[in-house]
């Protein structure tokens, strides 16, 4: 993967939605000389410039030499943003932009938090799936091959997307940011050093939400493979003991702090699309797929690696019904997507929130509703 506009033959890596994820990755792509050419991309370019320079200055102080550009992109304008893309012509997009990060709600008191956290995350899918929707129109407008890593709730963006052909590449974070704490997990109970243990986690975002918070799954469907360096076969691993460990002494910060195991995450797919690594990884819908799996990532975005007697009809249906426990229960061949009701419920009385179905088309229009009657909500603890 080389850029047209450079002869370095390192690819050119778009960022989009310049939050505090987004900063995260950006300072991990400019330590390493293969993904050190970037481009930032938003509304407000000059404090993204800025945002720019500085992770530039810190890298250089490290010893690496990468370029940061700025280039300005409304995601509402698609015609603008295409024309942005047919100029700039990014190899690789990283999607950071949500209308509403998913860390809002934890700013709460803490048992409001909790009482809103019931109605899980799928309802909150507008704020994700509609900057998204619109990106991904300009992508296709552009004419360009680039691949696209979403990291907003991209488990069923992805799939709603790709109903309609319009799927980022692959999604990032979510499966991903548990594999960590699970190998350290499984490589206590085996008594074997970490880089013995290989997992293989196929599981939607609700699992990867509930187990570090509980110490167990939940409702959450999901299928975990683990096996030692040396030894055939899958290792016995108690999955109840092995999952206890992430409520106990494997618990971690969350919130903006957790964000750093997010960009990881992140960047780990981003590298290996960038040098055609086949780096095994874990990501959420690639190629459109609803939830995470393991996958193989290479130039061309992320191929599944599933362990041996898990096919991949069977991963998306625990996915699926994974899915279900996140508030979400089906996609429809045109993008319509169906919420459940005992999830949704908890929105109606908590904010007066309420959509049971949206139509790919109305999600902008979902999302104006559900801001406003969030805003509204939060204000009584201000």
């Amino acid at each position: 993967m080389t850029s047209s506009t450079d002869g370095s033959g390192k690819p050119l890596i778009m960022l989009v939605g310049m939050g505090d994820l987004s900063a995260k990755v950006l300072n991990m792509l400019l330590s390493d000389p293969a993904t050190n050419r970037v481009v930032l991309a938003g509304r407000d370019t000059e404090t993204i410039r800025r945002r720019g320079n500085l992770a530039l200055f810190t890298s250089t102080n490290l010893g690496e030499h990468g370029t940061v550009k700025t280039v300005h992109v409304d995601l509402r304008d698609v015609d603008a943003t295409a024309e942005t893309l047919a100029r700039v012509r990014p190899d690789i997009i990283f999607m950071g932009g949500s209308l509403q990060s998913w860390r809002i709600i934890t700013a709460l008191p803490k048992e409001v938090f909790e009482e809103l956290d019931e109605a899980q995350f799928g309802p909150w899918l507008p704020m994700h799936l509609t900057l998204n929707h619109l990106l991904m129109q300009a992508v296709r407008d552009a004419g360009i091959d680039a691949k696209v890593v979403n990291a907003a709730f991209p488990d069923a963006v992805g799939p709603v997307l790709g109903k309609v052909g319009l799927a980022p590449t692959i999604g990032a974070g979510n499966v991903a940011n548990i594999v960590p704490a699970l190998t350290l997990g499984a490589a206590h109970l085996l008594n074997t050093h970490p880089s013995m243990v290989e997992l293989r986690l196929t599981a939607q975002h609700y699992f990867s939400h509930y187990v570090p918070r509980f110490g167990d799954a939940g409702q959450g469907a999901y299928h975990l493979a683990v096996t030692v360096a040396g030894q055939p076969g899958t290792a016995e691993v108690h999955h109840g003991a092995l999952f206890a460990q992430l409520d106990n002494r494997l618990k971690r910060l969350g919130g903006i702090d957790g964000q750093l195991l997010t960009a990881s995450s992140a960047v780990r797919v981003l590298k290996g699309l960038a040098t055609d690594s086949g780096v095994l990884a874990h990501a959420p819908a690639p190629d459109g797929l609803p939830g995470g799996y393991p996958v193989r990532v290479h130039r061309g975005g992320g191929t599944l690696d599933l362990p041996d007697g898990l096919g991949q009809d069977k991963a998306i249906r625990i996915n699926e019904e994974c899915q279900r426990a996140d508030g979400i229960d089906r996609i429809d061949d045109d993008g319509t997507v169906h919420f459940t009701e005992p999830e949704m419920a908890v929105m109606k009385r908590l904010l007066g929130y309420e959509c049971l179905s949206m139509k790919l088309g109305d999600a902008s229009e979902w999302a104006d509703e559900l801001a406003l009657k969030y805003r509204a909500f939060a204000a009584k603890f201000s």
